[in-house]
């Protein structure tokens, strides 16, 4: 008979080992680049680059907020603006910062189940709907963006255009798998959805490129982008915290196949997991009174 762990003892363990995971890869990274350029970057940072960073961060929320809503909305929950964006951010405060396989997701849809007349699969299938759709949108930029980095390999020179093909398959793709295994009212809503899903990722791009020109980068735009896009697929994967280690360590290999100056690239995604953490942080403030703003939604107040 094994040992049965509590679920909050094993809440902690898995928190612990991901910042273990987190701490190993950063280790790892460090070992291969010059610490010293890598500090001389961070202490030249603009700042001014940096807000600019952070406020379009938050305008590609915002945008992903809305997007989460309509999923809501096609299922018949009706929220406002206002308990939605709480409800949002109170989630990311959750994912990136508390320990718990539970996370940001399952709290928001245990707060709903509180206050609202809706079917836990629903709002469940909503919310992996719009990590999804978010996703699908990422791998589309991201393989235009490939098309103009400097990735050459001469034993797979038709990578390029395999990417390419891959991108261009998968909103097509997406929407069968929302026809064939989501109800109508999630098909409903694709093209709102998706519209709403590219500029969440044009957001996440900008706020790349302003954290590029915080560092000073002045040429190879679309090598340090494409990278961003893909160390950000590699960052949904559960295995660390906010995805510190695992973007640097696609940076770390990545700059074998395109001009990225390694301390310059590390720099890039500390700052990047800044903004992330700094704009979560405010879903901390913010849940103080989410039973208060959820309390005025169902009353009709808010």
């Amino acid at each position: 008979m094994g040992i049965k762990i509590p679920k909050k003892v094993a809440s902690v363990l898995k928190f612990v080992f991901k910042i273990a995971l987190s701490a190993a890869a950063l280790f790892f990274v460090f070992k291969k680049i010059d610490f010293e350029e890598f500090k001389t970057s961070m202490l030249s940072v603009n700042i001014g680059w940096f807000v600019a960073a952070l406020l379009m961060f938050n305008l590609s929320k915002a945008i992903a907020a809305v997007r989460l809503k309509t999923y809501y909305g096609s299922q018949g929950l009706e929220l406002s603006h206002r308990y939605n964006f709480h409800l949002y951010y109170v989630g990311m405060f959750y994912n990136l910062f508390l320990p718990g396989s539970v996370g940001g997701d399952a709290y928001k849809i245990y707060l709903l189940k509180q206050n609202a007349e809706i079917k836990t699969k629903n709002l469940i299938s909503s919310t992996l709907l719009d990590r999804l759709s978010g996703l699908v949108l990422l791998l589309f930029e991201a393989t235009i963006l490939f098309q103009y980095s400097t990735f050459e390999n001469a034993d797979y020179p038709w990578i390029k255009n395999l990417f390419l093909a891959l991108g261009v398959l998968a909103i097509p793709a997406w929407y069968l798998v929302k026809k064939f295994f989501f109800n109508e009212g999630f098909l409903s809503v694709f093209v709102k959805t998706s519209f709403l899903s590219f500029w969440v990722q044009v957001g996440q791009v900008l706020t790349a490129y302003f954290l590029l020109l915080a560092i000073g980068l002045d040429g190879a735009w679309f090598d340090y982008l494409s990278l961003f896009m893909v160390s950000s697929v590699v960052a949904v994967l559960p295995f660390t915290v906010g995805g510190v280690g695992a973007r640097e360590i696609v940076f770390l290999y990545g700059y074998e196949f395109m001009n990225v100056v390694k301390p310059l690239a590390i720099t890039f995604t500390i700052l990047f997991f800044f903004v992330t953490a700094i704009t979560s942080f405010c879903g901390f403030f913010l849940s103080f009174n989410i039973d208060k703003v959820g309390k005025a939604q169902n009353e009709g107040k808010d």
